[in-house]
């Protein structure tokens, strides 16, 4: 493997974090808080791997260009923008709300986790998304 095949990692380490959070999403739902717990903390190591491997693939290859043109354009921007944007705030809400419950503030943490599970699940989702418009769809 080179630093080459890391956004392929990163699509699938977004995409098993999408898997995980809506795992842990229906888990809290049927009241399994223990499961819950496990495949949110899972959601996070890997979110925490992503990073590590995006960052490394940045320094490494440096960024990659979109080259459509058309329509196509401005939706992949936009989904960008947004992307990026709700990543960088939702990092802290995601820490805050794993601390919250480590701490067994549930109240806290649920109110938190209303905001915070949303956006994150929003990330993973347009990461692979933007993923598949950089890489896969051959602009």
């Amino acid at each position: 493997m080179t630093a080459h095949d890391l956004p392929d990692v990163n699509a699938s380490l977004n995409a098993a974090t999408t898997v995980l959070l809506a795992g842990g999403y229906m888990a809290i739902r049927r009241g399994d808080a223990r499961l819950h717990m496990r495949l949110m903390i899972a959601a996070f190591a890997l979110s925490v791997a992503f990073l590590g491997c995006y960052l490394a693939h940045k320094l490494l290859v440096g960024p990659r260009r979109f080259g459509g043109q058309g329509w196509i354009r401005p939706l992949y921007f936009t989904i960008l923008l947004t992307h990026t944007l709700l990543a960088v705030v939702n990092l802290p809400l995601i820490v805050a709300a794993l601390w919250l419950a480590a701490r067994g503030r549930l109240d806290a943490h649920r109110r938190l986790a209303r905001w915070a599970w949303p956006v994150w699940m929003y990330v993973s989702v347009t990461g692979v998304a933007v993923y598949l418009m950089l890489y896969r769809m051959g602009f």
